[in-house]
């Protein structure tokens, strides 16, 4: 992909936003050394062109500085939770207010087998098997920027059974092989209980054999989450009354296009562009599909299935559940496009910064690497819109330019469409 060139005076201000998040962030780093690299390697993430490698950020001939930067990221043994931790509070307290937690997939496609995690494995979001890490960043996510605080790297089999390739990539004892959603499930659940932040819905997408775990682990810790899923689901429903006996299972597309009488329009505006799209909202009550472990007499969780058609389609397209059912359907519609706001930074801003570009094999190292990355992330936004970070001689921040209305299409008409409509800015 082409790397951004940053314009002088933009460079500046990230450059001083980057000093002001090392004071913030990295007090946790024992030694004053470990500091200086990761000052060093920050304003490489920003400012090298090309490729992130520790030899690029390094700059040709620079071979002390080179061992020294591999040292750190790949060997050093400093903690990355605390500073991902600090991130993360940092950006509730002063960034816009997240609305949500926001998962990312993230496929990293490689030619070799010595990445830790690497492995041929079926990958969703590229349709097809590739020889490829698969991780997940945690971002805190609003309608106007998006922010990664955590992330996993989901390890194939055979890196937690055999011994000797454990070992020569320093995968920790704790650490076991599940799926990308597990993994991610997983981390959200050490956030909201360790990391002292205000909960969010969670927003992800989760294949329809994990669903269950998923919606089970997040509703035993009270968190609420909006969760897409294929439309070939089984959903239980019905069984309320003398006349609905049950419950009733049907594939979540049958269950939802049942329905076409009940949508309602909404209105909203594309993250990202100037333009605005029109889309169709229904929903049905449903019922948890019960883990293969779950006791019999246990109740089920009742759940809200969301389905959604594009302004022209005759089929739903997309399907969430949930479990909060407190809110509109617009606003349940306005938490899962936040997977839209994400793509976007993530395109825009972190892969520039080079979050997939680390070349080394050990776990330590990959951990190390997308922290700094997230770090240079929220620098590159905060530090070139003038928001979030303290300037550094006491100046007030520049405020954001105020976005131009957006040109909504006209209202479609659709037969036996329900009177009610809502609008998402």
């Amino acid at each position: 992909m082409t790397r951004v060139v940053l314009p002088e005076e933009s460079a500046k201000e990230i450059s001083e936003s980057i000093d002001v998040l090392m004071s913030l962030f990295f007090e946790s780093l024992p030694r004053r050394d470990q500091r200086n690299w990761a000052r060093v390697y920050l304003n490489g993430l920003v400012h090298t062109a090309g490729k992130k490698t520790i030899r690029n950020i390094a700059g040709t001939g620079a071979s002390s500085v080179e061992q020294s930067l591999q040292q750190f990221i790949s060997k050093s043994p400093w903690d990355w939770t605390p500073v991902r931790r600090s991130l993360a509070q940092h950006l509730e307290r002063t960034a816009q207010r997240p609305l949500a937690w926001v998962v990312q997939p993230m496929v990293i496609e490689k030619a070799g087998d010595r990445s830790v995690g690497v492995g041929r494995q079926f990958v969703p979001q590229l349709g097809r098997t590739a020889n490829c890490q698969q991780a997940g960043g945690i971002w805190l996510a609003s309608s106007g920027a998006s922010f990664p605080v955590e992330w996993t790297l989901t390890l194939p089999g055979p890196w937690t059974s055999e011994l000797l390739r454990r070992r020569r990539a320093g995968i920790p004892d704790t650490a076991r092989s599940l799926t990308p959603a597990q993994d991610a499930v997983h981390a959200v659940l050490r956030m909201a209980a360790g990391w002292q932040l205000q909960r969010r819905p969670v927003v992800m997408e989760a294949g329809n054999t994990d669903i269950p775990a998923c919606v089970e682990s997040l509703s035993l810790q009270d968190i609420p989450f909006v969760l897409k899923v294929d439309g070939s689901l089984p959903v239980a429903f019905g069984g309320a009354g003398r006349h609905k006996p049950g419950p009733h299972t049907a594939p979540a597309r049958e269950l939802i296009d049942s329905l076409r009488s009940q949508r309602r329009v909404v209105e909203w505006t594309r993250h990202g562009r100037g333009e605005g799209a029109v889309t169709l909202l229904t929903s049905a009550p449903i019922l948890a599909t019960p883990c293969e472990d779950r006791p019999d007499r246990a109740p089920l969780t009742p759940l809200l299935l969301v389905g959604a058609w594009t302004e022209a389609a005759l089929l739903p397209s997309e399907f969430w559940v949930t479990n909060i059912g407190d809110r509109p359907l617009a606003q349940l519609f306005l938490l899962a496009k936040l997977t839209d706001r994400v793509a976007l930074d993530f395109t825009e801003v972190c892969e520039p910064a080079g979050i997939r570009d680390f070349e080394g094999r050990s776990f330590r190292g990959w951990h190390h690497h997308v922290t700094l990355a997230s770090v240079a992330h929220a620098a590159t936004l905060l530090g070139a819109r003038g928001r979030g970070v303290p300037h550094p001689y006491g100046a007030a921040a520049r405020p954001t330019p105020a976005r131009p209305a957006p040109v909504l299409p006209p209202r479609p008409l659709v037969p036996g469409q329900s009177a009610r409509r809502a609008v998402i800015r």
